[in-house]
């Protein structure tokens, strides 16, 4: 059977990364919500057999199997409890909520009604996150101690039409919510639990926050060094990961990315392209190649739809959803008071 998918929001989230994910994992998009003229014809030329609708009562009229909120921050909460009491398992773009109260909220709403919810942390299905995981496993670099790992870019001047870089903190915008939540999930899921140790969230082109570092100190005894930047002048790499026998280095984002936004989409669940990152072990002076893992965000949808089948667990738990914006809700805190 064919998965009938509802999708609030057809902006960048919506049009580059869900409903490309979910057209190459064989789900259909059936109803999207957008009131937005040129969003509209975007829905039109890209998926002329999906329904147009103007708000969540309309997209919930329509025989759906899933629901994906990709909208803006700010009406998460209300979109994601709209779907969950009309009975549809959910999926809720990062961050879920824009604090711990409201990402407590919808998981409460979803164990109330018995009714599934997720949280879409695709970069848990990056190539460099995928290739961390298995040379920790594999004891490559033998005992981890430290991790950089980072998305700094160096864009200058803000983007005029970017909700996440003119709004607010309270409105839902921000690095903290926007790149952090994932710079959290993938270290929460390579190292365990950890605590929140240090954090410096500011704005530098007096706009949302737009250089976030965060420190966490896991349970395992692994310190991550977390950093999100947009006016970083020299952006270092994406990965460096120390251990007691070496370090893992991996340069830059797998293209999955720029393939999606190039209109690329996978196939049967898979890339029929090569999405690794170039990665290398350093050990001082000499410098050794190594097995890298395709990234590929799809999985999550594969996973999705199993989950919907009763084949498998949901890709994201509650427990990892309540950790990040634990992590986070802590990090406005901390800086607060420093």
């Amino acid at each position: 059977m064919t998965l009938r998918v509802g999708l609030a929001g057809f902006g960048l989230a919506g049009r580059f990364f869900h409903a490309p994910l979910l057209r190459g994992c064989g789900l259909e998009l059936g109803a999207v919500l957008t009131t937005n003229p040129e969003r509209i014809a975007h829905v039109n030329a890209d998926y002329p057999n999906a329904a147009v609708v103007a708000d969540m009562k309309e997209l919930l009229a329509h025989e759906l199997d899933l629901v994906i909120i990709a909208s803006v921050n700010s009406v998460h909460v209300e979109q994601a409890i709209a779907a969950l009491h009309a009975g549809v398992p959910t999926v809720v773009d990062k961050p879920m909520g824009r604090n711990l109260t409201e990402t407590l909220e919808i998981l409460k709403v979803s164990d109330e009604t018995g009714v599934p919810v997720t949280a879409f942390y695709n970069r848990l299905y990056d190539s460099d996150s995928l290739t961390v995981k298995r040379v920790i496993q594999d004891n490559e670099i033998g005992q981890i101690f430290r991790i950089d790992s980072r998305f700094e870019r160096y864009r200058p001047n803000l983007a005029a039409q970017s909700w996440r870089e003119q709004s607010s903190a309270e409105e839902g915008g921000g690095l903290l919510l926007d790149l952090q939540s994932h710079l959290v999930s993938t270290a929460l899921d390579w190292f365990g639990p950890a605590e929140l140790i240090s954090a410096s969230v500011r704005s530098i082109r007096c706009a949302s926050d737009d250089d976030v570092v965060l420190v966490l100190k896991h349970d395992n005894g692994v310190d991550s060094y977390l950093s999100a930047s947009a006016i970083a002048g020299a952006p270092g790499p994406r990965i460096r990961m120390l251990g007691s026998n070496g370090a893992l280095v991996i340069g830059e984002l797998d293209p999955q990315e720029a393939l999606l936004r190039a209109g690329k989409v996978p196939h049967d669940g898979k890339w029929d392209v090569s999405t690794k990152s170039e990665a290398r072990i350093i050990r001082g002076e000499v410098v050794s190649d190594l097995k890298v893992e395709d990234g590929n965000y799809a999985r999550f949808y594969e996973l999705v739809a199993g989950a919907i089948a009763g084949k498998n667990e949901w890709p994201v738990s509650k427990a990892e959803i309540s950790a990040v914006a634990t992590i986070i809700d802590r990090a406005r805190e901390l800086n607060f008071r420093e």
